[in-house]
């Protein structure tokens, strides 16, 4: 089978990638390198068992040849690309909005023109403000002013799937749309606003742990392994198109106290620093106080549960960050 992934180099596209090489596939990546990195592919390159069905387009998923090109040749297409992390929607948000509605709009028009399965990646973002667990994917959304950039992101990602489902109702394309709750794992980084590798990162050097707002909200994180399973398993059942599924862990816990237990975790003698959302983002921001999925519809169609727990993420990525310190 011949796979492409938009985003490729980026943290999920690479692990990803590496699991459908592990299984013996073609795998063809574009990526414009806005968020991915090189170095994160650079290993699955160089690697000899896969350096003849490894083949990666350094390019913009705007680009309307590229994309034709490489969609045609492909069976099945994963869209990851998007502008990713509050940080860097907040420094770009014109780049942003243009990447995540005008990028998936392109890939669905050709993936209904070659007629290829497809996978769009959705976020956890979408819910809004609500409070309430766990979120349901028939939950109604909740938004905050669009002078509020802060739900830019989240509204774009509501488009693609309001896009996405236009596309298998009227054109019968071939597409399933899963909402990712945090994933996190080795590879991710902290530079756009993704709280654990940040977090891991400043208690590494013995720096204090920065917590945004009082710490008291609360979030699930889902490992790296186990969202890749979870895709790999929603493209290999037909039932999973036209249909959304959280994909997401299960242990809520406080950032705050996510804090406490890396710092616990790295043995590190970092502090505390609490830090005001308008200090570390803008006047108007606004965070979301919970999301916890619900992962029901998800495990009843293909059987995902999350099989990696937070402390044993969290001593893998401490372990690879320690090997790049």
């Amino acid at each position: 089978m011949k796979v492409l992934i938009t985003g490729g180099a980026g943290f999920i596209g690479s692990h990803l990638a590496e699991a459908y090489l592990e299984k013996g596939d073609e795998v063809y990546i574009v990526d414009d390198l806005s968020t991915g990195s090189m170095e994160n592919i650079e290993s699955l390159q160089e690697d000899k068992r896969f350096r003849n069905r490894i083949f990666v387009r350094i390019d913009n998923i705007l680009n309307h040849e590229t994309m034709l090109e490489l969609i045609g040749i492909c069976d099945t297409v994963f869209h990851l690309a998007a502008a990713v992390g509050v940080k860097y929607i907040l420094d770009h948000p014109m780049e942003s909005i243009k990447t995540n509605i005008q990028g998936t709009e392109k890939i669905l028009e050709l993936c209904n023109k070659f007629k290829k399965k497809l996978l769009i990646a959705s976020s956890s973002e979408v819910y809004g403000k609500h409070t309430h667990a766990p979120l349901i994917e028939t939950d109604n959304i909740i938004y905050g002013p669009s002078s509020k950039f802060r739900w830019s992101y989240a509204a774009s990602k509501l488009m693609d799937e309001f896009t996405a489902l236009a596309y298998y109702r009227t054109n019968g394309l071939n597409v399933t749309v899963p909402r990712l709750f945090n994933t996190i794992g080795p590879r991710q980084t902290g530079t756009y606003g993704m709280v654990v590798p940040r977090f891991v990162d400043q208690a590494l050097r013995g720096e204090p742990l920065t917590v945004y707002g009082d710490g008291t909200q609360t979030r699930t994180f889902t490992g790296v392994k186990d969202v890749v399973k979870a895709f790999m398993g929603l493209m290999e059942n037909e039932g999973s198109f036209g249909q959304v599924f959280n994909i997401g862990g299960t242990e809520e816990i406080a950032i705050l106290d996510l804090a406490q237990k890396i710092i616990a975790i790295t043995g590190s003698q970092s502090g505390i620093k609490m830090i005001p959302y308008e200090e570390a983002y803008e006047a108007d921001f606004e965070d979301m106080e919970r999301r916890v999925p619900s992962i029901e519809k998800v495990a009843q169609l293909i059987g995902f549960k999350p099989n990696d727990n937070l402390d044993d993420i969290i001593r893998e990525i401490v372990a690879v960050m320690k090997k790049g310190n």
